[in-house]
């Protein structure tokens, strides 16, 4: 019953038509990718439903509506000329120079006819706008020949950044957004959710390619975002060619994050080698709107495609649109050339035509079918624009015509022909709500501002799987993070980074050449973390925080008494105190009695001064320092010592000097009186307190902050020591005095342990409390020497043994000298006889 309907009712030209003529008074071209592209060798393969009839009906219905608007071009019809591109941008080429046709002068002059007449030759339609076209290589291709011919292009799907250049295609417009802005979206997007690290996937042309182009672009002009690898899938690939970029892709196995701008198909086959690779829920993809929100790029690869997030130029299902086409039928939409070979595509079954056998695996079409209730139907997400495109050039003839033919009914001579400039003019300068309710304008370089919805693919956990809008982008993005849902159902984000952020207190050390690449190392020793790169040494007086953010004061410490170094100190100190009151309390008791007096009381007295005093220096060096304790430190330090061993000193040479008189005379030696003893000690002693005060005018006392004796290489065991002022060597020097005094004397061996014992603890963390507490025993042990040498003998004969001392019989000065004399010649005598060397001495008493 069909079988009327074709040939010539279908098709123009043999079993392929080639276009739709729609008659008006001012004709629009319009370019479709009605086919797919064809194997080699044929241009056009399959029917394309949705991009290709979708939006070329879409094309149809906006005609209808103008035409019908009384407002809008009154008595004005707009008529159109549509063309397939077959998706392949040489054979739009070769469709799209009909639109020219008009414009090309021809020379007839030597054309006649058989009658020698010359030829009647029609005139083609003049086309003043091309809507289209849907591809950015299709439509680059296309626009490089209407500009020489001044023909204003609007485009409803070519969002390549290179046609953005108004120097190259300024007679070239589009109703949707260019990649850039789409570029620029998605690098929000991907920082919006944390990714310094990601890769770019493209389909070889120029839509992938210049896609990912403005991606990489817009990433190194905003920083903090890296591209680890950037890939492209050739437009023929080979077998095994997904497989080798899935392996590639895992070469750089931190950047989880794949920013894909590619066709369907290239999609589809990359969905489907990760999950060959089973790297499913590895890879985290961000689509640019040839992804969209489409099902046909993830059918059965739904788990892969999980948590993927799209992008989509704003739209808005057309109700108007949708009554029309699903209303669409064989008898009413003839104008349709291919809408048979759709008819037969969507509801596969198959029409009659005449000399062609009907197949056997196909049933036969009715005519009665219906498109959405016998077939699935969804509204193709470009055809807003196509609407939207069709209305910019008719509101631009429409302000053309007001402008050039006020108040005239129809096309004017001034419009008649349009000037293709002037026209331009006009569609950069519209501005009405679109067919979405959204306002639709261009800026100079002929691009739709950025409006994009964002998407993400959810399947786990809802009762409707599939895309969620989780957010917008109008120049800024607007993304509501936690309605995101990723694989397994995992509502954290997850990473996509080369190098995870370092802990505090360390440093990054960047990778050469990958800005978003870095290894942490840990500022030690005594540095902190200055900035993110740096590290730098705390001040002397300071040590790291815990976490190596900042510095803090390094702790002040000073020998405390109830340090183990001090008690032991203190104690023999307290007992040598206790023991020297004790002899002086002693000896003032029992003050004439023969053994004080015969012990030279007042030098006795001196000598238990000093003695005293160096066991009261021991509370003096433990004591927290300051400026009066760091004075009495200098002045007792040296000065009980010298006290002590300057009387001892002195009472020694008197002894030897009366020895040595003796020898010589009965005569005394001189200075050997109490007063004399006294002032000598006296003279001795003052050298030390002169050499004293001369430093105290030099160097007035005063405490330092030693920073350097503990600041072992952890930080943590980092302490400052207040101290006196006075080194190791002016420690030293002030008791060098009094070891010069004591060289004769049995204590010097103590001295002689000291002193390797202070220098050799100079580089130890426990300098402070060893020398201290050598320097304070070695004073006591040898004060105690000194008192347990000298007194303690003495006191016990006084206190226990009292029938002892007894004044005995007075002897002179001569007698005592007369009898050191003599037991010196018995001593003499002795050694001679020994030696054999015995001589007879004459009798000197005869």
């Amino acid at each position: 019953m069909w079988a009327w309907l074709s040939p010539g009712s279908w098709a123009h030209q043999g079993t392929q038509p080639h276009s739709i003529k729609i008659e008006g008074d001012i004709t629009l071209g319009g370019l479709f990718p009605v086919h797919s592209r064809g194997p080699p060798g044929i241009p056009c393969g399959e029917l394309k439903k949705e991009k290709g009839i979708h939006r070329m009906e879409a094309m149809l219905y906006a005609l209808d509506q103008i035409n019908s608007d009384p407002e809008l071009l009154p008595n004005i019809t707009l008529g159109a000329r549509i063309l397939d591109t077959c998706s392949r941008d040489t054979y739009a080429l070769e469709q799209s120079l009909t639109f020219v046709q008009a414009l090309i002068q021809k020379d007839t002059s030597d054309v006649r006819c058989s009658n020698g007449e010359p030829p009647i030759i029609r005139k083609p339609e003049r086309v003043l706008g091309v809507i289209g076209a849907s591809a950015s290589s299709v439509s680059i291709m296309v626009a490089n020949v209407l500009r020489l011919f001044e023909i204003p292009q609007i485009s409803y799907a070519s969002t390549a950044p290179e046609l953005s250049d108004n120097n190259r295609y300024d007679f070239f417009s589009r109703v949707v957004p260019p990649d850039s802005y789409q570029a620029q979206a998605m690098v929000d997007i991907v920082k919006a959710m944390g990714w310094n690290y990601v890769s770019t996937l493209a389909s070889e042309g120029n839509y992938g390619e210049s896609g990912v182009d403005a991606f990489q672009q817009i990433s190194r002009e905003a920083g903090g975002l890296c591209i680890a690898q950037s890939l492209k899938i050739p437009r023929e690939p080979k077998p095994g060619e997904f497989d080798k970029i899935i392996k590639r892709l895992m070469e750089t196995s931190n950047a989880r994050g794949v920013i894909i701008f590619a066709n369907e198909d290239d999609i589809k086959r990359v969905l489907e080698a990760a999950k060959k690779a089973n790297l499913t829920g590895h890879f985290l993809f961000v689509g640019s709107d040839s992804w969209g929100a489409k099902s046909s790029p993830i059918l059965d690869q739904e788990d892969v495609a999980e948590g993927a997030v799209t992008i989509l130029p704003k739209r808005a299902s057309i109700d108007g649109f949708d009554q029309y086409f699903t209303s669409r039928s064989l008898e009413n939409n003839r104008r349709n050339i291919w809408f048979a070979e759709f008819w037969e595509d969507d509801f596969r079954c198959k029409l009659t035509r005449p000399g062609i056998k009907l197949d056997s695996e196909k049933k036969k079409c009715t005519g009665e079918e219906r498109i959405s209730r016998d077939s699935q139907y969804e509204q193709e997400g470009k055809v807003q624009f196509v609407i939207d495109a069709v209305y910019a050039m008719a509101h631009a003839l429409h302000s053309m015509h007001v402008d050039l033919c006020p108040g005239y009914m129809g096309v004017c001579e001034k419009m008649d022909p349009v000037e293709g400039r002037l026209l331009l003019s006009y569609i950069r300068s519209v501005n009405f709500n679109g067919s979405a309710g959204t306002g639709v304008l261009f800026n100079e370089n002929g691009d739709a501002p950025g409006r994009y919805d964002i998407f993400q693919y959810q399947l786990s956990n809802t009762t409707s799987p599939g895309y969620k809008v989780i957010g917008q982008w109008t120049n800024h993005l607007r993304l509501n993070i936690e309605d995101m849902q990723w694989s397994g159902g995992e509502h954290q984000v997850p990473d996509s980074v080369c190098s995870f952020p370092c802990n505090p207190g360390e440093r990054k050390k960047m990778v050469k050449g990958v800005p978003c690449c870095w290894h942490c190392e840990l500022c030690d020793g005594y540095q902190y973390q200055a900035d993110e790169f740096n590290c730098e040494t705390c001040p002397f007086d300071m040590r790291p925080t815990e976490n190596r953010t900042g510095c803090r004061p390094t702790p002040i410490i000073k020998l405390e008494w109830s340090s183990p170094w001090a008690i032991i100190p203190v104690f023999l100190a307290i007992l040598g105190i206790l023991a020297t009151s004790s002899v002086v309390v002693t000896f003032i008791r029992f003050n004439d009695t023969p053994i004080v007096r015969a012990s030279g009381r007042e030098l006795s007295y001196v000598l238990l001064t000093g003695i005293f005093l160096i066991y009261l220096i021991t509370f003096l060096m433990i004591a927290e320092p300051g400026a009066v304790v760091c004075a009495f430190r200098r002045l007792l330090l040296g000065l009980g010592m010298c006290i002590s061993y300057s009387a001892m000193l002195t009472k020694t040479n008197r002894i030897y000097r009366i020895f040595e008189q003796g020898k010589k005379s009965v005569t005394p030696p001189k200075f050997i009186s109490p007063t004399s003893q006294l002032a000598i000690t006296f003279i001795l002693i003052s050298v030390q307190v002169l050499g004293v005060f001369i430093w105290f005018g030099v160097v007035p006392p005063h405490t330092v902050i030693d920073y350097e004796e503990q600041r072992p290489p952890n930080p943590e065991l980092a302490r400052g020591i207040l101290k006196c002022d006075m080194s190791d060597l002016s420690l030293i020097s002030c008791l060098s005095y009094s070891i010069v005094l004591m060289f004769k004397y049995t204590t010097c061996i103590v001295w002689l342990a000291f002193v390797p014992i202070f220098f050799g603890t100079a580089q130890s963390t426990e300098k402070m409390y060893i020398q201290t507490t050598t320097l304070t025993v070695s004073m006591s042990l040898s004060a105690s020497v000194s008192l347990g040498m000298l007194y303690i003998p003495k006191v016990y004969v006084i206190i226990f043994h009292p029938e002892q001392n007894v004044q005995k019989r007075k002897r002179s000065f001569k007698a005592v000298v007369q009898a050191a004399t003599m037991s010196t010649r018995l001593s003499q005598k002795s050694n001679d006889k020994q030696n054999g060397e015995t001589k007879i001495e004459p009798d000197r008493s005869q």
